[in-house]
């Protein structure tokens, strides 16, 4: 098979899986069946392509011309194939949390929540292999439209309107600003193709560049960097799965990675250096981190605790960009993969509490240790990964990200970064700490604490490989090190 076939098998599997997923939806182990395979087979169609590109090799596609120069098309660059490779291999792991969760929580509408899930992983694919602006546009409007549902699956008054302020955020931000920088790049250089060293050519003026970033950096809204960071919150109505897919597998992570590839493909790191806006939005991104800390130790419920997290976490990726130093963009693009698993695992944790004890508030977690040590234990590993310190793979995207900042002669940045990662301990280590080493609170003991069990297997199965997965990324960094090297 060729590498163009993978590609194209790249976007198409997700939505073949979606179909199939519809037709034998009345069958549940049939539907979730065609979940995992359609997920194995797309990591192993997205691993094919990683000797092709680390061999130098051109891998391109084009669907449809729009317009002469305006085509949806796709080609496979370093960046994009990490990006894949993660939301890729996540996607099978969250689908045999799904089945465990789903099952055990007795949620309604389960052939619709995998269908959506299928159709949201084929927009991701779309994002991370986009040849333009224009593909990457279509594929993250669709990402947005698709996921909508997830968010509001319970149906509840609640849900709907965390999905209006979703649907929101994003649909306004994209349309009022990240759109409008699209058109405005299209007219200066001719073109929206990504190019290594950027689209715009030396005469192009200062201040319209730093126009067009300021749009772009709040244009693309899923990067959650404030203020547009209320939807993260808002959706965490969803359930579990539906949270690991947005902080991990798709929504923010696309986000980031837009971000990313529009700093390093459409600008350009020499000219980043010297756009003027380039300094006060790295001191947004920095402030973003600390505030989005400083309101995660405030919040009692789990869930919101760790999606303030994720808004400080994003933060980490777009200062690594804005930084445009080769230690910051290695440090942004190893921190997407880093977050990822830990991130996933964080939420993993805090489903499987909700199913095997239902238990939401941070406050009702003493003592769980004992009756949910795996479960704790997963949340005690991915809790070191997003502080970033051994023995998991976070350790190195802050080592880098620091380094950056240096390279920048930033620190007062690096000095922030020290600060929110103090943070990151205050809000997440006593959660793991507490349930282990506190004795219960007084309504768990007796005849109900007998009851709580772990979560059903598969869920534990799921955790339990995300969070190896943050210590494994600690140990064997080359892949995806080398891989960052390659697209820089």
């Amino acid at each position: 098979m060729s590498a163009v076939d993978l590609l194209q098998l790249s976007v198409l599997i997700p939505l073949l899986a979606a179909a199939g997923i519809g037709l034998t939806g009345k069958h549940q182990n049939l539907r979730e069946s065609v979940s995992l395979i359609a997920g194995t087979l797309l990591f192993a169609s997205v691993c094919n392509l990683y000797p092709v590109i680390m061999a130098g090799q051109v891998v391109e596609l084009m669907w449809l011309e729009v317009l002469p120069g305006l085509a949806l098309a796709f080609r496979v660059e370093p960046l994009g194939l990490l990006f894949a490779l993660v939301a890729s291999g996540l996607w099978i792991v969250t689908t045999l949390y799904a089945i465990g969760y789903m099952r055990g929580h007795g949620e309604q509408n389960q052939t619709r929540f995998f269908a959506f899930f299928a159709i949201s992983i084929a927009a991701v694919m779309g994002i991370a292999f986009a040849e333009n602006l224009f593909t990457l546009f279509v594929f993250y409007e669709i990402l947005t439209l698709c996921t909508y549902p997830l968010v509001t699956h319970a149906g509840t008054d609640k849900a709907r309107e965390g999905g209006r302020v979703y649907l929101g955020i994003l649909l306004g931000t994209s349309v009022a600003f990240f759109l409008v920088a699209i058109i405005a790049t299209w007219l200066l250089a001719g073109t929206l193709s990504f190019q290594p060293g950027g689209v715009f050519s030396g005469d192009t003026p200062a201040g319209l560049l730093s126009l067009l970033l300021v749009l772009y950096v709040f244009g693309v809204g899923k990067a959650a960097i404030m203020p547009f960071h209320r939807w993260l919150p808002a959706a965490m109505v969803a359930p579990t799965p539906v949270s690991a897919l947005l902080h991990a597998v798709a929504v923010v992570k696309a986000g980031v990675f837009v971000l990313l590839k529009v700093c390093l493909l459409i600008f350009g790191l020499e000219t980043l250096r010297e756009i003027p806006a380039t300094q006060w939005l790295l001191y947004l991104a920095g402030a973003s981190i600390l505030l989005a800390a400083i309101v995660a130790m405030r919040q009692e419920n789990l869930k919101k605790r760790l999606a303030y997290s994720t808004v400080s976490q994003l933060g980490y990726i777009t200062l690594g960009a804005l930084l445009a130093t080769s230690a910051g963009i290695t440090g942004s693009a190893m921190h997407i993969v880093m977050h990822a698993f830990g991130k996933i695992t964080l939420f993993f944790c805090a489903g499987a509490i909700l199913v095997a004890a239902h238990k939401t508030e941070v406050g009702q977690l003493r003592g769980l240790g004992r009756r949910m040590p795996i479960t704790m234990g997963a949340f005690l590993v991915a809790s070191l990964c997003i502080i970033g310190i051994p023995p998991t793979g976070g350790t190195w995207s802050k080592w880098y990200l620091l380094l950056g900042t240096l390279e920048a002669g930033e620190l007062g940045l690096m000095a922030l970064l020290m600060v929110s990662s103090l943070l990151s301990i205050g809000y997440l280590l006593p959660i793991p700490l507490r349930a282990f080493f506190s004795d219960a609170l007084p309504a768990d003991t007796g005849d109900t604490s007998v009851a709580v069990r772990e979560a059903p297997w598969p869920s534990l199965l799921a955790l339990g490989i995300t969070a190896t997965g943050c210590v494994l990324l600690l140990i064997y960094p080359d892949i995806i090190y080398q891989l960052i090297k390659a697209g820089i």
